[in-house]
């Protein structure tokens, strides 16, 4: 079950050869189970999908032939709720990483829904398919006027109540600004809260991130004394926070899909085989094992301001034009 090449047939009758992974990440560049449950479905009964590199422009193809496990990211998943039994018919294990953040009041994420109406679904989410396969994240955790460490732990700590009973882990990151020009630029241009000179200042300390952990430490006490047994971790960061009880993550996780998935015993093979490698393509910090991606960049209409994946609003309403749930890939070119 190792990733190799297969070849395929694509919609025009051409045969190519295409990459087949036994993972999928549906995506970190976009919010598949938001804006194309439909078509991502399309795709998963045509048997393949195109891709485009970001950086190069070129197109490959990503078949669906050996995939065992797919793992949805999203701010909103209601929209692929009523497709999930097609994943379940065709024996695809999947889970979610679902972000759940409060910034409703700075207007950070305009596109998603109401935070009340996201609590909901994250809630129904988990009823279906069992709190352990729906991981929070609170991503990224950031500064700005109004908000500082103890702001955001208390904005964490509000949702956690609420999310009682409903998840087994919580997921944070530090937002990076100056790593992103992109992000800079939005920022800037898209919130009132910040200018060129002071946009810097969104970044975290040390200390800071340090206090965050503290505080979550702390919180998670609390929620265990309440019955509340979380995980907690970070993605992608370099901090060490070991010392606060805080693990770094691996959101593409071998581990994990081996305990949720331990009757499938193919694949527990194959992610013994394989979860030590890591996925090259992903940042230094990230631990994700060896997964594809199949989303693209500028096609996520939640208009985050933070967004790394997003260049722009202008980019992303173009592209939304180019897409069709027919489509090979999620915009064509």
């Amino acid at each position: 079950m190792r990733t190799n090449k297969t070849t395929l047939i694509t919609d025009s009758g051409e045969p190519v050869e295409a990459t087949a992974p036994v993972i999928i990440s549906a995506s970190r560049s976009t919010d598949i189970p938001a804006f194309y449950a439909k078509w991502f479905f399309h795709r998963l009964a045509r048997g393949y999908c195109a891709w485009y590199n970001p950086f190069s422009g070129r197109k490959s193809y990503v078949s669906f032939k050996r995939c065992r496990a797919v793992v949805f990211w999203t701010k909103n998943p209601r929209p692929i709720l009523p497709y999930l039994p097609e994943l379940d018919r065709r024996g695809i294990h999947y889970y979610f990483q679902m972000t759940l953040n409060d910034y409703e009041r700075e207007g950070f994420e305009p596109g998603v829904p109401p935070l009340r109406e996201r609590i909901e679904t994250f809630k129904e989410l988990s009823k279906r398919i069992g709190r352990e396969r729906v991981i929070w994240r609170f991503d990224p955790l950031m500064l700005a006027p109004g908000i500082d460490t103890q702001e955001l732990l208390r904005r964490v700590s509000r949702l956690g109540s609420q999310l009682k009973g409903y998840t087994d882990k919580l997921v944070i990151s530090f937002i990076d600004i100056n790593a992103y020009r992109k992000v800079r630029r939005n920022l800037t241009k898209e919130t009132n809260c910040f200018t060129a000179s002071t946009v810097a200042s969104g970044e975290f300390t040390r200390p800071q991130m340090e206090e965050i952990a503290d505080g979550l430490a702390k919180l998670r006490t609390s929620w265990r004394t309440e019955g509340w047994n979380l995980t907690l971790a970070t993605c992608a960061e370099t901090i060490d926070l070991d010392a606060y009880g805080i693990a770094h993550n691996r959101c593409v996780d071998g581990e994990l899909m081996k305990r949720l998935f331990a009757d499938d015993k193919e694949f527990v093979h194959y992610l013994n085989a394989d979860m030590t490698l890591k996925d090259k393509g992903q940042r230094k910090a990230c631990g994700c094992m060896v997964s594809k991606d199949i989303g693209m960049y500028d096609t996520c209409r939640h208009f985050c301001v933070y967004c790394y994946a997003n260049s722009g609003k202008e980019s992303v309403l173009k592209n939304a034009l180019r897409h069709s749930d027919e489509g090979e890939s999620l915009i064509e070119r």
